[in-house]
């Protein structure tokens, strides 16, 4: 619930998707008041927490000192379980939060694909993605359909776990697309009828219309 008392935020990244359109749409999903710098870089390395982005500041209502937290999946939680897109249910929390490590498993399969020289290094590497990306969707598609195809991977409303599904497909699909063409060619046709509804959940929720409307409709793209 926001209050008078509730914080605002800044959140530093780069303009891009990457690892902090989730964070905007934690935001943004929660109603809270918050802006988005684009440090110049690296100029403004030495001046982060830990040299990366993205950062969020929490911007004090009582005189304390500004909260700074760094680390997009350490951010995400945070905000999270602050505006109740976790459950206060460690065991159910956790079933939402392994989404999310599991994605950073095929990020770096991903990674290394893209590494490979050798012709053998690039078919091992290839065989690996393939592997863990095709595990990864059977996973989270056999979620929603345990909970009912509701559009949701777990419970009847939006989640920590859907944001970040919607945010991880969104950057496959459109955001890594300008920095490795073909990326959105692999993607799409692995994508379910289970994520592409799930997808049109997120993006039917008014709340987060602004986000969407940004950084552009998923679901126009997807079903291409």
């Amino acid at each position: 619930m926001v209050t008078t008392s509730t914080p605002s935020y800044i959140l530093r990244y780069f303009n891009l998707l990457g690892l902090a359109e989730s964070i905007r749409l934690l935001l943004t999903a929660a109603n809270v008041e918050w802006t988005e710098e684009h440090p110049e870089w690296p100029q403004e390395k030495p001046n982060q927490p830990f040299g990366r982005l993205p950062v969020l500041i929490e911007k004090s209502t009582d005189g304390s000192p500004d909260f700074v937290i760094c680390e997009s999946g350490n951010i995400e939680r945070y905000l999270a379980r602050t505006y109740g897109f976790l459950p206060a249910d460690l065991k159910k929390a956790a079933l939402q939060e392994q989404v999310r490590d599991q994605m950073a498993d095929v990020l770096a399969a991903f990674v290394v694909s893209g590494r490979a020289i050798s012709d053998e290094d690039k078919k091992a590497a290839q065989k690996s993605l393939d592997e863990i990306f095709d595990k990864f969707i059977a996973v989270q598609s056999k979620n929603i359909q345990n909970n009912g195809n509701t559009g949701h991977l777990f419970g009847d409303s939006l989640s920590y776990a859907d944001i970040v599904l919607y945010a991880f497909i969104k950057n496959m699909v459109i955001g890594f697309e300008k920095f490795k063409p073909g990326v959105s060619d692999y993607v799409k046709p692995k994508v379910t009828p289970e994520i592409i509804k799930l997808i049109s959940t997120v993006e039917a929720d008014p709340k987060l219309a602004k986000v969407v409307l940004k950084s552009g409709n998923l679901s126009e793209v997807i079903t291409v």
